[in-house]
């Protein structure tokens, strides 16, 4: 019998919270990230969720002293570190690092890329530091890839070549970023409005977090087993989903089959959401398919924007703090549906028992993936 795989234990660094309790605190509260911001000296302002330098650099220094890091490398050494103090590194321990663009600042005016910025360099820095043991591991599969880490560790631990993993996703706002999203004139001029109908593009965010996988089932405290995960390609367009959402729909129902639910029993469901134009519709159209137009479903990207390599991660670990305290929160800046297949948006926060999440995620290059977890409770634990 092949082990089985449990996250039990998180943390994550975002505008709005240096840790978990304060970002739940704040998305509860209603707590936005996304402001106006100059990302650059002679640039525009944009829509974007920014962490304060000073504030990063503040906390920081408090937890690490005064070691030279990039600002992305010092938010994935704040959402690693209580998550190693918490839990063991060994000789089976995987790590894994989600990340879309890494340390792309570090190319600005260099007619050769420096070593900081290729994504093995920046995985090797962060294992090197908290004396991981193996190799780690990099996840780079546009906005899929924090649901796919996640995937990657489940599929390790239970195939038997790890024993736990931990799991970090970040990436930063960088003028490389806004300015090529906006290249797609996909940014919007406003904070983003996931599945409205007055919805006009995205918001860049930035974030790192960070996970502990584990084949262990802990008794005295919450966790979330996976159940099933897919990530399926729809090779429909470099940077446009698949109008018939095939890529997000089968990585569902892949998923589903997996963790052997119906959509019956899935709770709640953390979608992607970007509120541009043509995900939120392929999203409606793929839910709609799999038979989730009745379960709850959110965006978090009015609260966090879109954070990239982090996303997949971020959002899970909400959906997990959604799951632990039995609360659905709004998918913020929603007012009036705006995609063609009705589904269940939550416009307000409410409680409800939550016992199994659905994850889902899409990206450029047609990708997609799935991820379904189930809270264990102290009391149902095995």
């Amino acid at each position: 019998m092949k082990p089985k795989s449990y996250i039990t234990d998180y943390n994550c660094v975002t505008p709005i919270g240096f840790d978990v309790e304060t970002n739940w605190n704040n998305v509860l509260n209603d707590v936005s990230g996304v402001q106006k911001n100059k990302i650059a000296e002679n640039s525009p302002e944009f829509f974007v969720s920014a962490i304060k330098t000073e504030l990063l650099n503040k906390k920081f220094e408090s937890e690490f002293g005064n070691l030279e890091f990039t600002r992305l490398e010092k938010m994935l050494l704040l959402s690693l570190k209580p998550i190693v103090e918490r839990n063991k590194i060994s000789d089976n321990t995987a790590f894994i690092l989600s990340t879309t663009k890494g340390n792309v600042s570090l190319l600005k005016n260099k007619s050769t890329p420096p070593q900081g910025a290729y994504l093995s360099v920046l995985a090797k820095k962060i294992a090197d530091f908290f004396e991981f043991k193996n190799k780690p591991i990099v996840i780079s599969n546009a906005c899929v890839s924090g649901v796919m880490a996640v995937s990657l560790a489940k599929n390790l631990i239970e195939s038997g070549k790890y024993k736990d993993a931990f799991v970090i996703a970040g990436d930063e706002v960088s003028e490389f970023v806004v300015t090529g999203f906006n290249s797609f004139q996909a940014l919007s001029e406003n904070p983003c409005k996931p599945y409205d109908k007055n919805r006009d593009g995205i918001n860049i965010g930035e974030a790192a977090a960070a996970a502990f996988i584990t084949s262990e089932s802990f008794t005295e405290k919450f966790s979330f087993e996976i159940l099933g995960e897919s990530a399926i390609n729809d090779a429909n367009h470099i940077s446009g989903p698949s109008r018939t959402g095939e890529g997000l729909y089968r990585s569902i129902q892949n998923a589903m089959k997996e963790a052997e639910i119906s959509p019956e029993e899935i709770d709640f469901l953390s979608a992607h959401g970007t509120a541009t134009l043509y995900n939120d519709e392929m999203e409606s159209i793929a839910f709609t398919r799999a038979g989730l137009q009745n379960v709850p479903v959110n965006s978090l990207k009015g609260f966090y924007g879109h954070t990239l390599g982090a996303a997949g991660l971020l959002e899970t670990i909400i959906a997990m703090e959604s799951a632990k305290n039995n609360m659905l929160i709004s998918s913020k800046n929603f007012e009036n549906m705006g995609v063609s297949e009705v589904i269940n948006i939550i416009t307000e926060n409410h409680e409800k028992n939550i016992d199994v999440i659905l994850k889902t995620a899409s990206g450029f290059g047609g990708s997609n993936a799935a991820l379904i977890l189930r809270k264990k409770s102290p009391r149902t634990h095995e």
